[in-house]
């Protein structure tokens, strides 16, 4: 199972966590670590995501941008130690 790692940047809504773990479970991957941070507005989130699964991340991440709410999704690469830890 590969790992993976998604920086997201949406507008906060109290639905959001719930739809983008949702999409997540759905397209067939495991979250393995998750992290939310406000912005300093509070209008914004920034959500760290690792996820695992053998399906190609590019698929998750698509499916992601086609939420409402969510203004970016980038694929970060992961570093030899997190890929240990992971």
């Amino acid at each position: 199972m590969t790992h993976h790692q998604l920086s997201i940047q949406a507008r906060f809504r109290p639905e959001v966590l719930e739809r983008v773990l949702r999409v997540t479970r759905h397209r067939g991957f495991k979250v393995c670590a998750m992290n939310m941070v406000h912005t300093t507005n509070n209008e914004h989130i920034n959500i760290e995501l690792t996820v695992a699964s053998h399906r190609p991340v590019d698929l998750l991440s698509a499916q992601l941008s086609k939420l409402l709410d969510i203004s970016c999704v980038d694929i970060q690469p992961m570093t030899a130690t997190q890929q240990i830890s992971a």
